[in-house]
């Protein structure tokens, strides 16, 4: 048996909260087990992102939420990923977050930040698996469009 992870301690809150919608064992290896882990974002009144943080098992280790003030976007924390990656010792990340309009097609802002994202992240040898864009009427999952 393999031990847990400590839980650092900016993660312990999220990780009970975690823990009551998602199991321990349950790996998020596609982007239909991604999609079911962030449904709740869909219907959100403002923009949000979340990040989920995984083991080399596609585990899910730790998830940070950030809100915008704003219904029109949120800036993506690209120090904070990669901080928490290497705090977590993840070797893959997704991410996802919400269009409060109901359209799940991605901005060029989106694009342009998941680029970011990656480039940071493959910095320090982590890979960013998804970003899935979260709308009430679907949602649209950048590694299918072949844009990671």
């Amino acid at each position: 048996m393999v031990p847990a992870s400590p839980v650092l301690p900016q993660f312990a809150g999220a990780s009970r909260a975690i823990a009551a919608r998602w199991p321990v064992d349950k790996p998020i290896a596609n982007p239909g087990a991604a999609a079911a882990l962030f449904s709740r974002l869909a219907g959100q009144p403002v923009e949000q992102v979340h990040i989920a943080y995984l083991d080399p098992q596609w585990r899910l280790l730790g998830l940070r939420e950030a809100e915008s003030a704003s219904a029109a976007c949120v800036i993506v924390p690209v120090r904070l990923i990669v901080t928490d990656a290497l705090a977590l010792g993840a070797g893959r990340v997704v991410m996802a977050h919400n269009h409060p309009s109901g359209d799940s097609t991605p901005s060029d802002q989106d694009l342009a930040s998941t680029r970011r994202v990656a480039r940071a992240l493959a910095l320090v040898e982590v890979r960013l698996v998804d970003h899935l864009v979260m709308a009430r009427g679907g949602t649209t999952s950048l590694r299918a469009m072949g844009l990671l």
